[in-house]
């Protein structure tokens, strides 16, 4: 009763029936469970029935089995903690599968070592023209060695293969072959709002930096080969299920760059209309192309309306983008960007349209000074066209103050929070202080008064899509890396942070009530945890996965005894693929244990940045990681007379 307890509720005895679903028996039922039903009457149950796509009953197991048929398919989940399938507000799942298959993914890795062993690997079975590539989801924090890897070593491990390596959305690594397959050399112009390092006789050194505009990065990883129509559908379904297995049935995607719509949406589309998506998906659609904005939302308009489409795959609005010149990129690397004069008739002009022809919108916003700014906007277009019933909704907001959140309420506003804090948290104190950290977001103080908030993760390119970290993050108040960011008091409760990516996302692509919640009527989707959220040790809630995910009442992803609940996955395409090798998010081990003497190995070397030859090592770290010397023995490796390279 822990979570009835958490709501201050009492537990009603009995099953509540749909009543769509009462002239028959149910396809499934789930029993011997604890069910978090995330459903204010009714909080916890042992067992749930579905039906038609959605919850024909919560109750006790001895309610519930008495509506069983012949055909009904009975799970005993054994105790194991039951949730409403999580909604993830705030990420790109319709880029980003079209990509996943061609993903190595870093997240979760706790070894800088390891990673160098997962990419040196790959790049020996990937063929040309081809390219390795790490596309966000990691930083240097996660690792033992805590640090990035140098080009040096991205050379070492792959001389011939073009490798990009991106951190976050404030750099980028190449090595010389991938420096050669983009045609950068000592002639190319410095972009505007980037750098491209260059040594000392001018050649590019393969890192490219946000100065604070991403552009510079995306664009050259959009220069990379793509994966054809097929092995991009494949690629999808591979990515959808990866969600599944944690937990997720429902993504709110916020567009993105080199999206474009409606080019870039014919898979997902093929998709939906054969039946196929395992995600629930709510789409915004994203310009691409500055100052062309207000065009591109005029003929968006005459194509559709937000709400169309079915409950799996529909538009939901506008943005995130909405202008250019209102985009504060969240790099804490460097000073806050200042948005040029611009900004506001720019915002003006498309948000007039968007109200005026009845389309909520979702807004990008690092910064206080962005989304006040913004807010003038708002409020001046909100005097001729009401916007307080549109479900309108600022994303990230960090740094956002008591005052302007009490703005955003007036004007029926909502704020999605995303983990890129547990990400970036060390390089915001580093330059604003621990001080200033202390409610960035302030995500307590936006459910203290009142407003709707969702949790997302924004992934794949800024944060890792794994929901768990997410939600670690607002629990423990600390960074992938540890770091505590947030004082006791500001942390939330674990069932408020669920409530966070189960109920309350609902609001944000307008389902209150009929998604995120288990109660008679509401869609038919959870997720059967590998360990209980509510009582597992607080660093493992990182480490939680689903052993059985059901979405519209039908498995779709299981593991262990509930494998065979879920259909098959075709391999992924093609068959040099990451995902084959590694699938997605690493499972967390310690680099001291759990290892191979390669991946022991490659730790060692990489824990080692010289600047000068080390007469152990000399420069070749990448060789020294292949050598057959046993790498278990530590002082063996690095020399009788240890090593003087310098970290």
């Amino acid at each position: 009763m822990e979570a009835a307890a958490a709501l201050g509720l009492s537990v009603m005895a009995g099953p509540v029936l749909a009543q769509s679903a009462a002239g028959g028996a149910p396809e499934l039922i789930l029993r011997n469970g604890r069910i978090t039903t995330m459903d204010p009457a009714r909080p916890e149950a042992t067992a749930i029935a579905l039906r038609d796509g959605v919850v024909m009953a919560v109750g006790s197991d001895a309610d519930i089995l008495k509506l069983a048929g012949a055909r009904t398919r009975v799970v005993d989940v054994e105790k194991r903690r039951v949730i409403p399938g999580l909604t993830d507000s705030h990420m790109h799942i319709i880029r980003g599968g079209l990509n996943f298959n061609m993903e190595l993914r870093w997240d979760g890795v706790r070894s800088l070592g390891a990673a160098l062993q997962m990419l040196k690997e790959q790049a020996a079975r990937t063929p040309a023209p081809q390219w390795v590539r790490v596309v966000g989801g990691w930083n240097e924090f996660q690792f033992d060695e805590k640090r990035m890897p140098t080009l040096a070593e991205l050379n070492a491990a792959a001389p011939d293969t073009p490798v990009f390596v991106l951190n976050l959305y404030n750099m980028a690594f190449l090595n010389r072959a991938a420096l050669r397959a983009v045609g950068y050399t000592k002639d190319t112009p410095q972009p505007a709002g980037a750098i491209i390092e260059r040594d000392a006789r001018g050649e590019p050194t393969g890192l490219l930096l946000a100065e604070p505009n991403a552009f510079i990065l995306y664009n050259t990883l959009n220069l990379g080969p793509k994966l054809d129509p097929e092995q991009q559908l494949n690629s999808t379904l591979h990515f959808m299920r990866e969600e599944n297995r944690l937990g997720v049935t429902s993504v709110g995607d916020a567009g993105g760059g080199f999206q474009n719509y409606p080019d870039d949406y014919g898979i997902i589309d093929r998709l939906a209309k054969e039946g196929r998506l395992t995600v629930r998906i709510a789409y915004n659609l994203f310009p691409q192309k500055a100052r062309q904005e207000l065009a591109d939302f005029q003929r968006w308009a005459t194509m559709g309306r937000p709400g169309d489409g079915t409950d799996f795959y529909k538009l939901n609005g506008a943005g995130e983008m909405l202008a250019f010149s209102a985009a504060d990129f969240e790099d804490f690397l460097v000073p806050r960007p200042e948005m040029p004069a611009a900004m506001e008739s720019d915002l003006e002009g498309v948000v007039r349209f968007l109200a005026g022809n009845g389309w909520p919108w979702r807004m990008h916003a690092t910064y206080d000074e962005t989304v006040s700014r913004a807010l003038d906007v708002f409020e001046k277009v909100h005097r001729d066209h009401p916007i307080d019933k549109l479900g309108w909704f600022f994303d990230h907001c960090e740094t956002v103050t008591p005052r302007n959140l009490e703005r955003i309420k007036r004007l029926g506003g909502g704020i999605a929070v995303q983990n890129r804090m547990s990400m970036q948290g060390e390089y915001f104190i580093r330059r604003y202080g621990l001080k200033a950290t202390a409610e960035t977001p302030p995500v307590k103080r936006m459910l203290e008064m009142g407003l709707p908030v969702s949790l997302g993760t924004d992934a794949t390119r800024v944060n890792s899509y794994n929901p768990w970290q997410a939600l670690y993050w607002l629990v423990s108040g600390r960074t992938i890396g540890g770091t505590v960011l947030y004082p006791e008091e500001r942390r939330l409760e674990r069932i408020a942070a669920l409530r966070l990516m189960t109920a309350d996302g609902a609001w944000f692509s307008r389902e209150t009530g009929r998604k995120g919640v288990l109660k008679a009527g509401a869609f038919g989707d959870l997720a059967v945890l590998d360990r209980d959220f509510l009582t597992v040790p607080e660093d493992q809630i990182q480490d939680i996965t689903s052993v059985l995910t059901v979405v519209a009442g039908k498995p779709v992803h299981g593991s262990g005894a509930y494998a065979s609940l879920a259909p098959p996955l075709p391999p992924a395409m093609p068959d040099w693929s990451p995902v084959r090798r590694y699938g997605g998010y690493q499972a967390r081990k310690s680099s001291s244990s759990s290892m191979s003497d390669a991946e022991r190995r490659y730790q060692y070397a990489a824990m080692c940045g010289c600047a000068s030859q080390c007469g152990v090592h000399g420069h070749d770290h990448t060789a020294v990681a292949s050598a057959a010397s046993d790498a278990s023995a530590a002082q063996a490796f690095w020399g009788a007379l240890g090593c003087s390279c310098y970290v």
